[in-house]
Parts: structure tokens; sequence; C-alpha cells
């Protein structure tokens, strides 16, 4: 036998032995993954099961989607301006950062992280929030991205077959609400397949729903969220002339600090602190309350800001033509239509005969890039980029 076949034989073995040594207790280990669909795995399989996920979800098609995706500023010609994969990226580092401290699994931070924001609609919440309108009002419930991400990684790829990924990246991703505040996250401990479609069905009944995921890495990935954003986005805000530094309230600013950067890093050593040893991932008080004060702050001045909302009720106006447009096309069996040729052609027949007509439209306008939203629109209904808010 070959001597280098040799060494690489028992690969599994030898990785989880090494991530053995390097995980604190409370940490989840590759070899506690589970799949819907159990897999053969090789002995020489150069990646553990999480490692795996984090490439399926590198190599979907969703993920490649993310070049154009709004994180909270949408047309406006600037190349600074924050897109959502970039937060994408930011996030993983910032997550995986403080799971090495932390000692728990970073392969299984990192799919999290890779995958979460995988199910966001064009334009960003805004978009979000005319796709629920329209699904509540089809029957199709409420519209969440990140139950749209778990549908996209579970159900939609590979032409209605999913990924099959691990339950474990599939609950921090279902569980990594950043927008809400909250101070320590404690995880919930041990759960199925079938938790995790009751959970699912459970925010298709509700606008607002909150789980704590089930792992400390998917603690991790929730709350380096917002730290991810936070600061970035005050950053953008103050590029655009929608605030200044000099407005950052007394409190962040003695505390966390004034830039994106100084604000990371006091954040993640806070977190860092604060949570080692510990069965939570949390910040200190004092530091949780200032964070407080800056999410506060950027709502006020960023996120609710007029100046960034003067397109929002043409592209309302763009999802309600497009929704109906594709719904009538599929209960016509209009087969020109682009729900047929981009979307639905190759498509399993699980897939098909499993979603209603409402849910299949859902499922293409949500996993649209902004500027293949705008093309889809008439003309006269298409916004136009502008150079300054």
């Amino acid at each position: 036998m070959n001597e280098r076949l040799k060494k690489t034989r028992d690969l599994q073995p030898l990785l989880n032995s090494m991530e053995q040594s390097a995980l604190r207790s409370l940490a989840c280990p590759s070899s506690s993954a589970v799949r819907r669909h159990p897999e053969n795995r090789s002995h020489n399989e150069y990646r553990q099961s999480f490692s795996q996920d984090a490439d399926r979800i590198l190599n979907s098609l969703a993920f490649t989607r993310y070049i154009d995706k709004t994180q909270v500023f949408s047309l406006i010609r600037n190349d600074h301006l924050t897109h959502r994969v970039l937060h994408v990226q930011l996030l993983s580092r910032v997550a995986r950062t403080i799971g090495r401290y932390l000692g728990l699994n970073q392969d299984l931070i990192e799919a999290a992280a890779l995958g979460h924001d995988i199910g966001h609609p064009p334009f960003g919440h805004d978009g979000e929030r005319f796709l629920s309108r329209l699904t509540r009002a089809h029957h199709a419930g409420y519209f969440h991205h990140n139950v749209q991400s778990i549908q996209f990684l579970d159900t939609i790829e590979r032409h209605g077959n999913g990924w099959n990924l691990s339950l474990q990246t599939l609950d921090a991703i279902l569980c990594h609400d950043g927008e809400s505040h909250v101070r320590r996250l404690s995880p919930h401990g041990p759960r199925t397949f079938d938790d995790l479609d009751d959970m699912i069905q459970a925010f298709y009944q509700t606008e607002q729903i909150g789980f704590s995921p089930m792992t400390l890495e998917g603690c991790v990935v929730r709350m380096a969220d917002t730290i991810s954003y936070i600061g970035r986005d005050m950053e953008d805000g103050i590029r655009l002339g929608l605030t200044t530094r000099d407005r950052i309230p007394d409190t962040c600013r003695n505390i966390l600090g004034t830039t994106n950067g100084t604000i990371v890093f006091n954040l993640v050593t806070d977190l860092i602190a604060t949570s080692l040893d510990q069965p939570f991932i949390g910040f200190s008080d004092e530091v949780a309350d200032a964070l407080e004060t800056l999410k506060i702050f950027n709502y006020r001045h960023i996120y609710k800001n007029p100046a960034i909302k003067q397109h929002l009720g043409t592209i309302s106006a763009v999802y309600d033509h497009l929704f109906h447009q594709y719904l009538t096309d599929l209960e016509t069996d209009t087969r020109s239509s682009v729900i047929f040729t981009q979307f639905l052609a190759g498509m399993s027949d699980t897939y098909r005969n499993t979603h209603s007509l409402a849910q299949i439209v859902r499922d293409f306008i949500s996993g649209m890039t902004d500027s293949y939203f705008i093309r889809q629109a008439p003309a006269h209904l298409r916004p136009q980029p502008v150079d300054h808010v």
C-alpha cells in the first residue's frame, strides 16, 4: 500500500483527537454532528462534519448571491458602504475569534456565521417586511429571513434536495436573531430535527419569536452578529452624513469608544472575559447597557432615518407587482415566465409537490439579489440609485 495513503487512512480519528484536546467541556464536538439523512464518512476525509457544512454553504448558489444583497443602505452610489457579504465575513471572523478563546468549535461557528443571513430577501429588513405582508395575505405564514435561510440550505439548494447540513449548524442559523438585545444567552441543550421543524412552524405563525440556540457555539454567533454590525453601521451612517461622531452618547463613548475598531475590540474583549469558563455567552452589565444605548442611537439616527427610506414606496410596489405576477404565472402555467425558467427548471418533484404556489413565489423572490429584483420590475417602477442621501 502506498505510504502516503497509509498516513491519511485514519484522518478522522486523528482530527477528533486533536479537537478533543482543544475544546472545553461545554463545546460541541464535531463527532456529535447529526444529519437529517445519515452519510457514510470515509476515515481519510480531511474535514470533520461542521467543516464540511461550512464548505457546502460556501459552495451554495445562495451564498454567491450575498454579493448583491442590502445590509442597511441601498440604492446609494457609494462603494464603501457595507453589503451583506461583508457583514457575513465580519461576523465569521469575530465569532471565530471569540470561539478560539473560549475553547469552542470554530468549524461550527464558521458554518453558522456563513449561512445565517442567506435567507435575506432583496433590500434587507424592509424587503423582509414587505414580503411578510404578502406571504401572510396568501396563507404562507410570516416571513422571517432566518427561517428562509434554513429553507434555502435544507430544501431548495441542489434542485430541491438541500445540502443535508448538520442539525447543530441549522439550529444556530435559525436562532441567530442579532437584532434583539440580550445581555446573556445560555444554550437550550439537545434538540432533534423534529424540534427544529416545530420551531420553524412556530416562526411561520408568529411575527416576533426567539429561541436560544442548542449550543454555546450558536450563542456566540448570535451575540457576535450584533458586534459585527453595530459599529460598522454607525460608521456608514457617519460616512453618509446621517449623524456625526460627536453625537455618540457619552456612555458609549466612554465604555465602547467612538470608532468601529474600538467598539468591536471592547465588545469582544468584554464578551470573552465575561463568558470564560461559564455556561453562557454574555456581556458585563456595564457593557451591555452601553451596547443597548448604542443600538437605540443607531435606530434613531440611522435605521429609522427618513433620508434612507426615500425608495421604500417604490420597492414595496415592486414587491406587490412581482409577487402577484409570479403567482398568476404559476396559476396559468405560463412556462415562459422566469419563475419557471430560472427557478423551477430542474427542481425536484418533491419540492414542487410539497409547496403551495405562494410558497414557491416566496422562495423565488427572497433569493433574488437587489439588482435582479429591480431588473424584473416594469420600467416605470424601477427605483433609481442616488449619489447621496
